[in-house]
């Protein structure tokens, strides 16, 4: 194990186990977000890919995380799996994903999801449901007969880590917390008391 992959390597036999635990969304992680003002925001995410680069999750850049991401540039992600009594916390700066990438992504959603990215003004005050079942349906139809392109203000994010922290729960509250922080080439590591 390199030191520059362990955190990446540990994470990834962890994420193995709860792919096998969890049956439903075991890729949705807390993602923490704070705008230029300093107000922070939380939402579930879907994380759709992860190396030594970084954690990648989609969505629509004019959209609250999406703008507290160009702002700011740095994000939080926090991974909890009950059945497994253990949590991830990742920390770090965030970059748009390559165009090609997000096509690339894209491409393999579900048509109606892929339709809903361009219906959806996401985080925009929606003054009725039928509102946006209309635009769905207008969408819908104007794609018919050919493939839904990626709209232009939906895109990636990776998440490049600069500190890791994987908690697994103990009995009596005296939890391991095991701590990487990115530290040259590669991770200094800790522990903290629970």
């Amino acid at each position: 194990m390199t030191p520059l992959s362990e955190p990446f390597e540990r994470f990834a036999a962890l994420f193995e186990e709860a792919k096998k635990a969890i049956l439903v969304d075991p890729n949705a992680v807390q993602l923490a977000t704070v705008d230029a003002s300093g107000r922070p925001s939380l939402r579930t995410v879907l994380m759709k890919d992860f190396d030594t680069r970084g954690f990648v999750f989609y969505g629509n850049q004019s959209s609250r995380k999406g703008r507290a991401l160009a702002e700011t540039k740095v994000a939080a992600l926090n991974f909890y799996w009950p059945a497994l009594g253990a949590q991830v916390r990742v920390e770090g700066t965030v970059s748009v994903v390559s165009d090609e990438e997000a096509d690339a992504y894209f491409a393999t959603r579900p048509r109606l999801s892929q339709v809903g990215a361009w219906a959806s003004l996401q985080s925009q005050v929606l003054d009725s449901r039928e509102t946006l079942d209309e635009r769905v349906l207008e969408l819908t139809k104007k794609y018919e007969v050919c493939e839904v392109p990626r709209p232009p203000h939906w895109s990636g994010w990776r998440l490049s880590p600069d500190s890791f922290e994987f908690w697994k729960a103990h009995p009596f509250r005296l939890h391991w917390r095991d701590v990487y922080e990115k530290e040259g080439a590669g991770w200094r590591t800790f522990m903290l008391y629970p």
